[in-house]
């Protein structure tokens, strides 16, 4: 019987074996003859398992970019993918990744299979959470790869994945240091949002990945922009098919995405934004900002102003745990505000957000369309504002050249709010607020010279100081970077003077001393050269300042110091006017000490330091005083003719035991003598505690002493001293015996009246 049961469940397996052969046939014979397009994914060659995960998922309908795309990247080819944002692009690369490793009997030992790159940590994570929806049914291993996250954790489970979405910088790592780590199997490569995963930032990272790749492999580009032949090239593409569902469309734009601009001075625009949040209560909004340090004023500014709706903020400085809350938590609301940078603008499906507003200008039109594909996802509405500075109009224009329709508002009078005494007021509470706000001004400046597009971007005609202002901030942080380019380009226009001209101002420069007098020119010679000669010092450079009642404190106890510390003389000039010197003390010439001039307070503090002031000083020198009273240096040492003035060796060394020895014998009499004064103190002082517990002092009676002297009688007590009894310690079993009082009449209890008068005498008598 047993036999019999194991030939059926082996006729059993090798049946069901047979048929998923002949499953995996049909469906490569179905994929290979497919070419046409459909609307649903129920008519699309993939297997049972990912048409039924679909179905639960409900995604029934195709986009125009899944139509296209999925059925070609069936087939195994090169992809380079570019639809509108919302489009439904992630479906269009993740189906055939799971479709193509089923159809190669892909198992959890093959190792990796595919691999997904995307740009941000939140857009690969929502990448992953659609992979776990579409391939739950099937037996393939999937991981999860981003920064922030555990990098123990994931390197162990690194080599049971089949299928990793991560990012650029974290898979590198994985790379270099993890040893079980093997992509020599690898056969889909996915870069998702190619086209920012292709910029500056992760260039060399991504150039590192590549190399490490094997060169036989499927690799799908997909992007709401277009990507530049060059970097195409840099990724090893066969033959790709290009697949574009706007190529011919009016607008790069969804349809149903209504586009405005308004031009407004950059001292309003926080104004602006709080007067539209207060007038958008009930509604879903995005707010762009350049810089991590813009959004993190801004949100503390806002909560503390109390808007009247939930503000979040979310920007790449914050951690990742922080990172995902706040994601999943705006993703959850109804109604809330988001501020945020360009870590949100890329692939993030946020549903029903109702505006996108964009406070600073992107670098780009790709940056743009990305932007405000935040809203109108899916054909739902959705609006966008963009704020333009009136340096910046020409970025409309960039615009209009990429099929951006867009169209201009101004704001009511009645509609504006100005927030600008609230942000003085609060920058004034809180030091913290205030330095984020010059952080915040600097990081906006920096961000707004860096950007490539000069015909837009103007940094120097920005108002920098009423921009300063509207944060609140009591005066204009200094911009560093914007003074070293002017002194650069200061120095390389006099470094581009010619020849000619230099030998012209030398000739005038000639003339001009020839024409002046003998007894003038050597002085005034005298003082350029100085003038020429002398650095302009800290110190000298905060005199030349125009608000010296700021540090007019400070500027005092300055002018003190060095008037004290000059040294007083015939021969100053007006060049050492100001200038600290070194007190010249009435010393010896040999001692003297040597002037010298300090004119900073760096230099001042390096000259007044012990090891620069020793070479000013002699040699320290150690001296001791003999018996007679004279300095004797502490390290000289007798020779042999001072040592035998003493005498001979012999006597010294006698002598010098005997003194030894007396010395020794006198410290052990002292010592003894010492040793039996304690002996009689503390003999004393116990003979007085046994005095006093025997009340032997109060029963002493001196007719007892006998008839001699006073000096006998004490010598006698002295005497009999030793003869004292002891009071003997009890036991612990003793008891002790209650005394008898004498006036005390023991009697029996009278019984009669008899009785108690006998009683009654008795105690007559005893009285």
């Amino acid at each position: 019987m047993a036999r019999g049961s194991r030939n059926r469940s082996k006729e059993s397996r090798s049946k069901k074996r047979q048929e998923q052969e002949q499953e995996l046939q049909d469906l490569e014979e179905r994929v290979s003859s497919f070419s046409e397009v459909v609307d649903h994914f129920e008519d699309l060659p993939l297997s049972q398992p990912t048409k039924s995960a679909l179905k639960n998922a409900h995604f029934v309908k195709c986009t125009d970019i899944q139509k296209k795309a999925i059925y070609v990247a069936l087939k195994g080819r090169d992809i380079l993918g570019a639809a509108k944002t919302g489009s439904g692009k992630t479906l269009a690369f993740l189906i055939p990744v799971i479709e193509n490793l089923y159809r190669r009997k892909w198992t959890p030992y093959d190792g990796l299979g595919a691999l997904i790159i995307s740009p941000t940590r939140e857009l690969a994570m929502q990448t992953f959470e659609t992979l776990v929806k579409i391939g739950r049914l099937h037996s393939f291993s999937a991981g999860l790869i981003i920064g922030g996250n555990d990098y123990k954790q994931e390197r162990d489970r690194l080599s049971r994945m089949n299928i990793l979405v991560c990012t650029p910088g974290r898979l590198l790592q994985h790379m270099d240091q993890a040893i079980n780590f093997d992509t020599s199997s690898l056969q889909m490569l996915v870069l998702d949002e190619a086209d920012r995963i292709l910029d500056m930032g992760f260039r060399k990272t991504l150039d590192a990945i590549i190399t490490s790749l094997p060169k036989k492999r499927q690799t799908m580009l997909f992007s709401a922009t277009q990507t530049s032949v060059s970097d195409l090239a840099r990724l090893s593409l066969h033959d790709p098919d290009y697949i574009s569902v706007h190529e011919h469309a009016d607008h790069v734009t969804p349809d149903n995405l209504n586009q405005f601009y308004l031009v407004a001075p950059l001292p309003e625009k926080l104004d602006i934004l709080f007067g539209f949040i207060k007038t958008h209560l009930k509604l879903k909004i995005i707010v762009f900002f350049s810089s991590c340090k813009q959004v993190r004023f801004a949100f503390e500014c806002f909560k503390r102003l109390r808007p009247g709706v939930p503000l979040m903020h979310l920007h790449g400085k914050q951690k990742q745990a922080s990172r995902t809350e706040i994601a999943a938590k705006f993703t959850s609301t109804k109604n809330a505000v988001l501020l945020c940078t360009d870590i949100v603008a890329r692939g993030l499906d946020f549903p029903a957000v109702d505006w996108v507003v964009q406070v600073d200008a992107p670098e780009d039109v790709q940056t743009y369309i990305h932007r405000v594909g935040r809203t109108a996802r899916f054909e739902r509405g959705g609006n966008a504002l963009l704020m333009l500075l009136p340096s910046e109009e020409a970025f409309l224009k960039r615009l209009d050249s990429k099929k951006v329709p867009i169209e201009r508002i101004n704001i009511k009078e009645g509609k504006k709010t100005s927030i600008r005494n609230n942000l003085q007021a609060l920058c004034f509470k809180d030091p913290d607020l205030k330095y984020l706000g010059q952080k915040a001004f600097i990081s906006y400046v920096r961000s707004v010279f860096l950007l490539k597009d000069k015909e837009v971007f103007k940094v120097d005609e920005l108002p920098t100081a009423e921009f300063a202002d509207a944060l609140g901030l009591p005066g204009t942080p200094r911009i560093k970077f914007l003074e070293n380019r002017k002194s650069n380009a200061s120095i390389k226009k006099k470094e581009g003077k010619t020849a000619l001209e230099a030998s012209d101002e030398e000739e005038s420069a000639s003339d001009d001393e020839e024409e002046a007098s003998d007894a003038s020119e050597s002085s005034e010679e005298d003082e350029v050269n100085s003038s020429k000669r002398t650095i302009r010092s800290k110190v000298d450079r905060m005199f030349e300042r125009k608000n010296q009642g700021i540090l007019a404190e400070h500027r005092e106890k300055l002018l003190e110091r060095s008037f004290s510390g000059a040294v007083a003389s015939d021969s100053d000039s007006d060049e050492d006017f100001m200038r600290l010197k070194r007190v010249s003390h009435d010393l010896d010439d040999e001692k003297k000490e040597k002037p010298f001039l300090i004119d900073s307070k760096r230099k001042e503090k390096v000259a007044t330091h012990k090891k620069t002031l020793l070479k000013y000083r002699p040699n320290p020198e150690k001296l001791v005083f003999d018996e007679e009273g004279n300095a004797v240096p502490f390290y000289a040492v007798n020779n042999e003719d001072t040592f035998l003035k003493d005498g001979a060796v012999a006597e010294q060394i006698t002598s010098h035991l005997q003194k030894e020895r007396e010395a020794l014998t006198q410290a052990d009499l002292q010592d003894k003598e010492t040793v039996r004064e304690k002996r009689r103190e503390k003999k004393r002082i116990r003979k007085e505690k046994e005095r006093a517990a025997n009340g032997f002092a109060d029963d002493i009676d001196k007719d007892d002493l006998g008839s001699g002297n006073d000096s006998a009688a004490y010598e006698s007590e002295g005497a009999e001293e030793e003869a004292v009894p002891v009071k003997k310690q009890k036991k612990w079993f003793q008891v002790d015996e209650p005394e008898v009082d004498r006036n005390i009449v023991e009697t029996e209890m009278p019984t009669t009246l008899e009785d108690q008068e006998a009683l009654a005498l008795r105690l007559l008598e005893g009285a």
